[in-house]
């Protein structure tokens, strides 16, 4: 959507932190501007105009992870794939921090963790321009009531649709087997196929190659409890 005036618009604003009542309330609402790569504000990304490229300075397949916590899985995955171009999006500016130090630490350059909104990030990604797209235990907002905050419902499932390049995967692990059952439900009409599912990944392993991944902290945390974490692999037909 553009605006009359021919400026860019965009449904995320990326607010600077003199414009709160209390700029320093949040100290890493100020650190994660000033930290620099691999930390990526909103309004990089923005007015880049989703040359990812240009961002990470090469051509390379480009990897999202929505959702990135404390920064374990992309760091490993960033390592463990250099060929890859790998994103990372979390909307809280400390996590934002604590993602990019853990990069920076292990001499991660192919990577970036971006704050933004998951909900909007189409705004910044090229369509059918993503070569992997993965989501580790979403919130999975338990309450009827809390239904319209989900990541894992029908208009995620859209995006992803918009997002996959043909022939690429997303991948989920979540605690909940009802949200992946309810998501499986969500997406049976749009051009998606699920490849694979796991219903305990510690007794049954992932669907995916096992050592192409990463034990995530909720994941440990849920094997120390024994309890299942669930797995769904799903691909975009060629």
């Amino acid at each position: 959507m553009q605006p009359t005036d021919g400026a860019p618009h965009y449904r995320f604003v990326d607010r600077q932190p003199d414009t709160y009542p209390k700029p320093d309330l949040n100290p890493f609402m100020r650190i994660h501007r000033e930290f620099g790569s691999p930390a990526l504000p909103a309004s990089s990304a923005q007015e880049a105009g989703g040359d990812w490229d240009a961002i990470f300075g090469r051509t390379a397949p480009l990897h999202v992870e929505i959702g990135s916590g404390n920064g374990f899985w992309i760091t490993h995955m960033a390592s463990l794939h250099p060929e890859w171009n790998m994103l990372g999006v979390e909307i809280r500016f400390k996590r934002v921090v604590l993602v990019a130090k853990k990069l920076r630490a292990a001499g991660v350059t192919t990577a970036r963790i971006l704050r933004y909104d998951a909900f909007m990030v189409e705004e910044i990604l090229p369509a059918c321009g993503i070569d992997g797209l993965y989501v580790n235990h979403p919130d999975p907002w338990p309450k009827d009531r809390q239904a319209k905050h989900r990541v894992l419902a029908r208009p995620f499932g859209e995006l992803v649709t918009r997002l996959l390049k043909p022939g690429a995967k997303l991948r989920i692990k979540t605690d909940g087997g009802a949200y992946i059952d309810e998501f499986a439900a969500a997406i049976e009409d749009l051009p998606l196929n699920i490849i694979g599912e796991s219903r305990d990944i510690e007794r049954d392993g992932t669907p995916w190659p096992e050592d192409d991944d990463r034990v995530t902290n909720y994941q440990r945390k849920f094997n120390e409890k024994g309890l299942p974490v669930y797995a769904l692999w799903v691909e975009k037909p060629a």
